[in-house]
């Protein structure tokens, strides 16, 4: 059958993984580090994965190829959401062990703390003359030989620096941000600086490794966030804030490291789901601190 199936440039390709996660049908995969059409049955030609990539290296071809089939697809769905349901399963029956082996070991703890309450009780009532003698002789040892990295000292007077309250320069810089909190799983859906504004989402490192990221932050309301080290889905809370809120634009700033994409295919799953027209780019960022895209 001739129709039209997506096509992958392993050569721009970056193994981001932003594909993999557009496309509902699971027909893409990434194959030793590079994204791959795993079948063309699967692919129902319609290019939900194409304007994720950003390296632009998903297109269509037309090509002699095995028709779309959907029933198929479902159930490799089904098959996926099952799996998926009994790992969420298997993973609460680890947790509730965990919390059960952690409950029996505070409860024998206590025991033991009590036990050893009682014992040293006993023992201050048989022997208290001994203990205050040898408490006695264990304060003289302390404060005559004690240890040096126990000892205290007072450094608030060492390397001090007078300040002129009138420094003869200015600094130039000036922070620019307008808004807080800035994490995104803080920052609350609602928030009143959400309304008509411009929306700058950055990767945690950005901040790091682009010394003028202020400037891009500049009259923009700016959320960070880090999805290889959150473990939550920042796709659901901005569609909220997309969908309750008059946003004029949106600006990704990402490292190009791989695994920042994700951050990029949770701003794009949320543009889709709020159901707006809103325009977008995103902004690579090298690990030397350079701008490598801006599309």
């Amino acid at each position: 059958m001739l129709r039209k199936v997506i096509t992958i440039d392993e050569e721009l390709c970056n193994g981001c993984g932003i594909c993999v996660n557009a496309c509902h049908e699971s027909a893409i995969g990434l194959v030793n580090g590079k994204a791959k059409l795993l079948r063309d049955d699967y692919c129902d030609g319609l290019g939900a994965c194409l304007p994720g990539c950003p390296m632009n290296a998903i297109s269509f071809e037309e090509k002699d190829t095995l028709e779309y089939n959907e029933a198929e697809v479902k159930k490799n769905q089904e098959a996926a959401l099952k799996q998926k349901r009994n790992e969420v399963l298997q993973q609460e029956q680890d947790k509730g062990q965990h919390k059960d082996k952690e409950q029996d070991r505070d409860q024998e703890q206590d025991r033991d703390q009590e036990q050893d309450r009682d014992q040293h009780k006993d023992n201050q009532y048989k022997d208290k003359p001994r203990q205050e003698e040898q408490s006695k002789e264990e304060h003289k040892s302390t404060t005559s030989c004690s240890c040096p990295g126990s000892r205290v000292i007072d450094l608030s007077g060492r390397n001090k620096v007078e300040v002129n309250p009138q420094p003869a320069v200015q600094s130039s810089n000036q922070s620019r941000l307008q808004n807080w909190p800035v994490q995104i799983k803080l920052a609350p859906v609602n928030a009143p600086y959400f309304n008509n504004a411009n929306l700058l989402i950055a990767a945690d490192c950005t901040a790091y490794a682009y010394a003028d990221i202020h400037q891009l932050m500049k009259n923009k309301i700016t959320l960070i966030g880090c999805p290889k080290l959150d473990a939550v889905d920042y796709s659901e809370k901005l569609t909220q804030i997309l969908r309750l809120n008059q946003i004029k634009s949106v600006t990704v700033i990402r490292m190009e490291v791989p695994c920042c994409g994700g951050i990029v295919n949770a701003v794009t799953s949320a543009l889709k789901a709020c159901d707006k027209m809103i325009p977008w780019n995103v902004i690579t960022i090298s690990t030397d601190g350079t701008v490598l895209e801006d599309n």
